[in-house]
């Protein structure tokens, strides 16, 4: 299973420096590819003032031909939490960390709060 975080859409769909980096986990059509609903959130509410709405809502589309993981659930919620702390992440961060931990997925990312962490595929963001 794989998990691309936010950012590793936004870059993919800017077709910025590390979108190969993330092409693979997102370009895979196995089945593996699955994306929390608060990635839906973050990149839909940063694309909305890069694209038209038609545009942002076809990439939506794109992200939802994975299986999103709609539920937050009371365990990833509190397993989210004791990441947050212990982690100094924020919320949307702590989350996703929480859905790919729960899920066995590998994190894709090139966001520095999940650098050497174990479960993540990190590339430095250029």
């Amino acid at each position: 299973m794989n998990i691309v975080d936010s950012c590793g859409w936004l870059e993919y769909f800017a077709r910025g420096p590390n979108a190969t980096f993330f092409a693979p986990a997102l370009e895979a059509m196995d089945g593996t590819l699955v994306v929390p609903a608060i990635c839906l959130y973050e990149v839909f509410k940063s694309i909305l003032g890069q694209f038209t709405r038609d545009q942002a809502l076809r990439k939506m589309a794109l992200m939802k031909q994975a299986t999103v993981l709609a539920a937050l659930d009371e365990t990833l919620a509190l397993d989210a939490a004791l990441l947050s702390r212990e982690l100094k992440l924020p919320l949307a961060d702590s989350v996703i960390l929480a859905t790919a931990r729960s899920y066995n997925a590998l994190l894709w990312t090139q966001d520095a709060h999940f650098e050497n962490l174990d479960g993540v595929r990190y590339c430095v963001k250029r």
